[in-house]
């Protein structure tokens, strides 16, 4: 069961309303009676939240102390362990994905990574090495999957070593394949910076109407399962907060984050779910799954002392003191010229944030445990069904 119970949540007496009458065609009953859908692949687009070595197989390779906890030395995730994308394949019986831009050691057999740290649905006039953003849009990671798809299909076809041939993709599976998405805060995070509140509120539209470009993009080649994951309350960032000072009364919420942040996610997150609304009329054979992640998050981020984690605005690996910022795995000065290094806490299975920025393994393995049953998708159905249509 769900320890958290947010606003709008589907309440048992609804629940059984829907299981009983139906959502648009099959009822929820007759759903979860069905047997599991045995996804043979994912294929996944989204930015550092879910990249599994994209990013760190295009630039710089992500350091110590990062993969600490899980892999034991640094894996491409931007964590001491395994991202929500791992979690995923994990509960669908999957190997964790293989970037698509790592060329060393891939397995594409069950799906690719096409995610890369910094990403954004909409792309952006600046490069990687002023904030970070991702030369690797949306529009891009579509691009390189379908060279993927059209180029892995011919080697399929062609090769006759049984080992070469399991690296691969089969054909068929990429209309079996469950299609992830985890992308949008980069967006907001650009806007926050760039953009006037009125400026970024006029942008949402557009960035919504790419983001349903690219679902349509992809069903027009086959796909028909989507898993769909809404933006975190970006305003919880410990990276948001942690450089200001004396903030103007209801600047920020109870919890000490920033809320007009989260008001534009949330309206961000509005938007997002009524294009999935209208896709699923558009897209006839499509079954398309909207997760209320931010519920998630925020609801670990509101009651974290309950479930045994510490100030979810406390950073578990850099260096964060009155005399200077060191980002995690990096080597710096404090204000009085002493070289420190962002090292990793004792017990980062206590903190939310790893890095300021991106989650702790222990607090993606809880939003997995609070997404991946369905109590926060609508339809309210586990990731185990995601193929069915309702």
């Amino acid at each position: 069961m769900v320890d958290y119970n947010p606003k709008g949540l589907v309440v048992p007496g609804l629940l059984m309303f829907l299981v009983l009458n139906g959502v648009g065609g099959e009822s929820l009953l007759q759903v979860h009676d069905k047997p599991a859908c045995e996804f043979p692949a994912i294929y996944n687009f989204g930015d550092s939240n879910s990249d599994t070595g994209g990013i760190s197989a295009a630039f710089l390779p992500i350091p110590w102390p990062y993969g600490q906890t899980f892999f034991k030395k640094p894996a491409g995730r931007d964590s001491d362990g395994r991202l929500l994308i791992d979690f995923i394949a994990q509960q669908l019986n999957l190997p964790f994905l293989s970037a698509y831009l790592n060329s060393i050691g891939a397995n594409f057999g069950h799906g690719a990574n096409f995610a890369t740290g910094g990403s954004t649905i909409r792309r952006q006039n600046e490069t990687i090495f002023e904030y970070g953003i991702s030369p690797f849009s949306l529009d891009v990671q579509i691009w390189h999957y379908d060279q993927f798809k059209s180029r892995t299909t011919d080697l399929y076809n062609q090769v006759t070593n049984t080992l070469e041939k399991s690296l691969l993709p089969r054909p068929e599976d990429f209309a079996k394949a469950l299609y992830t998405f985890d992308i949008g805060q980069n967006d907001l995070s650009v806007g926050f910076r760039k953009l006037s509140d009125e400026q970024l509120l006029a942008a949402i539209p557009d960035i919504i109407a790419q983001f349903s470009a690219a679902v349509q993009h992809l069903y027009e080649g086959g796909a028909r399962s989507f898993w769909v994951h809404n933006t975190g309350p970006v305003g919880c960032l410990p990276v948001a907060v942690m450089y200001l000072t004396n903030p103007p009364p209801g600047f920020l919420d109870p919890y000490g984050c920033i809320k007009g942040q989260n008001d534009k996610a949330i309206e961000f997150n509005k938007q997002l779910k009524d294009a999935v609304t209208k896709l699923r009329t558009q897209l006839p054979e499509a079954a398309i799954t909207y997760v209320d992640l931010h519920a998630a998050k925020y609801g670990l981020i509101s009651t974290s002392k309950s479930h045994g984690f510490v100030d979810p605005l406390k950073i578990c690996c850099g260096y964060h003191e009155k005399d200077g910022n060191v980002w995690c795995g990096q080597k710096g000065q404090t204000s009085n010229g002493t070289q420190v290094f962002g090292a990793a806490c004792a017990h980062p299975e206590s903190y939310i944030s790893w890095d300021g920025v991106h989650h702790s393994e222990a607090a993606n393995q809880w939003f997995a445990n609070h997404i991946l049953n369905g109590s926060l998708s609508d339809p309210p159905i586990p990731i185990t069904h995601a193929c069915y249509r309702n």
